[in-house]
């Protein structure tokens, strides 16, 4: 497994950056986790990480003290930098530390896996496979960005490879039933050799390795590919064999990175079409209907969990998953789905329940990726099951309303009493022993404003009436209220009430003098 260090002083972060990273890379990564770069460099002393997502701004030892730490470290991870938008500044001092990715916050999910993926691939320590050169070079052009004259014609000529120049089709092999998984450097030489033996005899093909543990073959006939499928059925394997092959390729070798996208294109459609061992890009990209994604069912699906509606939830996702419609469409168009599921029901349902839910979200942790799935009858079979156990979990959380009621009555007398303190989210979550996250939408829930806001407004009534009936400077009534300097004081009472703080008080004190009509 990889190993994945986490450094941030937030918990709520450092949970969800793993939740997330594993629904997307289930099994693949060995978390470890640091609150500040001092921790961290103890849990790297005692055993080093591959990669480190990293935090800016920590206490004890922030993350360019960290860093700068590293330079002297025997074995460096592979760094990324996680930091807000105005901190330009840190990014420069990143590059001189040589990071290698920098990351804004909040993370968006797509940059973070684009992320990892170019950092697995970095950290590839696959070794160089010595009985085949041939294999090598190819690999070389296929996953570097400049190969500069990697491959030359006399190279060519050398590793027996000018067959290229005539046309060949690239096709991306695996074992069917791993759900796309990837084989370790053990097993995929194991599963190469077993390629080589059954295509002894054969003249004009090649094996070769992605970089991502994947296999590739080249053919100069893509009969072969259909070939090689029959002769490992009728093999004594226990597991079924699967290839996604590209379209013909007539520019030699420099068409190569093009012919791989379209087999690991072609590959995703895997989910649709179990019945067939080859599948090819010639026919898949023929595919052309198109259909509108049913944003508002999904949207609708959201709305019902856990409102006991599990019926009605059925036929929603019937229709939001509708096989007929699927099954001729582009798989973008069931990509787009999956991203939507995870975004508007189970991420939704992580941000409002936090770590209560992540048990039952991990459990499910595959759920989030077409590719983790041979069937699609079997992703669809895991979602449902998945939204069924959301669905009672919110329902007994529902239940627990009462206590939960009873808890936030408790925090809005905590904040009467405690209201000059310096106050946030985290300080009174973890007074309550509450989830960060779950805390922040309960209160608003409860109290109808925002926790900083409701704060906020707190110290202002209290302000005001320090105003009317103290003889206080304004700045010892900043100070006694709990804002951090009285600048930041007078600029939100005049935001808020339309006037200065003195201005308030001799209005009020003015209309408190008057005489009242009648007297």
């Amino acid at each position: 497994m990889i190993s994945l260090l986490i450094v941030d002083d937030e918990k709520i972060i450092r949970n969800g950056l793993q939740s997330m990273i594993e629904r997307q890379f289930p099994n693949l990564f060995n978390y470890r986790f640091a609150e500040n770069g001092q921790e961290a460099l103890e849990l790297l002393r005692q055993e080093p990480a591959d990669i480190m997502l990293t935090d800016v701004q920590m206490p004890i030892m922030d993350g360019i003290e960290l860093l700068k730490q590293l330079q002297a470290h025997p074995a460096k991870p592979e760094v990324v930098l996680l930091s807000g938008h105005n901190e330009f500044v840190y990014a420069q001092k990143a590059i001189h530390y040589a990071v290698k990715e920098y990351l804004l916050k909040p993370v968006k999910r797509v940059e973070l896996f684009a992320v990892l993926e170019r950092l697995m691939r970095d950290t590839d320590k696959a070794g160089e496979d010595a009985r085949l050169v041939a294999a090598e070079l190819v690999t070389q052009h296929l996953t570097q960005k400049d190969v500069g004259d990697a491959i030359t014609q006399n190279k060519l000529e050398r590793a027996g490879l000018c067959w290229l120049d005539e046309g060949y089709t690239l096709g991306y092999l695996l074992t069917r039933g791993g759900g796309g998984s990837q084989l370790s450097s053990t097993d995929a030489a194991s599963f190469r050799n077993q390629i080589t033996e059954l295509l002894q005899g054969y003249m004009y093909w090649m094996l070769t390795r992605d970089g991502e543990g994947g296999t590739i073959m080249l053919a100069r006939d893509p009969v072969m590919f259909y070939q090689l499928a029959e002769l490992w059925s009728v093999g004594e394997n226990e597991s079924q064999l699967r290839i996604a092959i590209s379209g013909p390729v007539q520019k030699g070798i420099k068409q190569i990175k093009y012919a791989y996208s379209q087999a690991k294109q072609t590959l995703k459609y895997s989910i649709v079409l179990p019945e067939l061992d080859v599948l090819d890009y010639t026919s898949i990209s023929k595919r052309h209907e198109r259909h509108l994604v049913p944003i508002e069912l999904i949207q609708r699906l959201s709305n019902l969990m856990g409102m006991g509606r599990g019926n009605e939830m059925k036929q929603l996702l019937n229709q939001i998953l509708d096989v007929r419609i699927i099954s001729c469409c582009e798989i973008g168009y069931l990509e787009r789905i999956s991203q939507l599921l995870n975004e508007e029901l189970f991420d939704k349902v992580f941000r409002i329940y936090g770590n209560r839910v992540l048990d039952l979200l991990s459990t499910y942790a595959y759920v989030g990726h077409i590719g983790n799935f041979d069937r699609f009858e079997h992703y669809y079979a895991a979602v449902e099951q998945l939204l069924d156990s959301l669905d009672r979990f919110i329902q007994d959380q529902r239940e627990q309303a009462p206590k939960d009621q009873n808890t936030m009555q408790k925090v809005l007398a905590y904040l009467q009493t405690h209201y000059t303190d310096d106050l946030n989210m985290a300080v009174v979550s973890n007074h309550f022993s509450l989830n960060y996250s779950y805390f922040s939408q309960a209160f608003q829930d409860y109290s109808g404003e925002s926790f900083s806001n409701y704060v906020r407004r707190l110290r202002l009534d209290k302000a005001k009436e320090l105003l009317v009936h103290f003889d206080l400077k304004v700045y010892e009534i900043s100070d006694q209220v709990g804002f951090e300097n009285v600048k930041h004081f007078s600029r939100i009472f005049k935001d808020t009430e339309g006037i200065t703080a003195l201005e308030y008080r001799s209005q009020r004190r003015m209309f408190e003098t008057q005489p009242k009509i009648g007297n």
